[in-house]
């Protein structure tokens, strides 16, 4: 299989929360540089209690808090060096780290926002994309299927009397 079939096709992401399609509280705002201000995801409004799903295929390399909130991370092989990596925050991690998940398999439950919560006026779920420390638009590789090449001849056709 070509290289970027393959990624394509492991890329083939679904949205965590849903159906139907989550409304988006806040979209992605990529920061000037590794320190500056920005939004290094996109958060997807859901109540409290919510069931989120694997976006995409592989194996859970994170289940646990960080600054005192519930954080899942998936790494999805396959996706080139450094692999891919789906976050999810805050949530009530439903499986360990070392667990392999398929795409859409129920793998968390919406927490409740941290206290003081500027992200989303009621509960939300942060959605990242990463390769190794680089925050990407999980956006961007939503429902995507490989493109399809059409073939090409030696010499283009043209309706009799349309050639200049």
């Amino acid at each position: 299989m070509h290289l970027m079939t393959h990624l394509l096709l492991a890329l083939a992401l679904m949205w965590p929360l849903g159906p139907p399609r989550p409304e988006i509280v806040r979209g992605w705002e990529p920061p000037a540089g590794p320190y500056a201000a920005g939004h290094r995801g996109v958060d997807l409004a859901a109540p409290v209690g919510a069931p989120v799903r694997a976006a995409a295929s592989g194996v859970v390399t994170f289940a646990g808090r960080v600054a005192g909130r519930g954080v899942l991370t998936i790494t999805v092989p396959g996706t080139g060096e450094p692999p891919l990596r789906t976050t999810y925050e805050p949530v009530e991690p439903r499986v360990t780290a070392g667990t392999a998940v398929t795409r859409g398999d129920p793998v968390a439950t919406l927490a409740p926002p941290p206290p003081g919560n500027p992200h989303c006026p009621e509960s939300c779920l942060h959605w990242g994309l990463l390769r190794g420390d680089t925050y990407l638009n999980p956006l961007l590789l939503l429902n995507r299927a490989p493109s399809r090449l059409l073939p090409v001849t030696d010499q283009p056709t043209f309706p009799e009397g349309t050639r200049s």
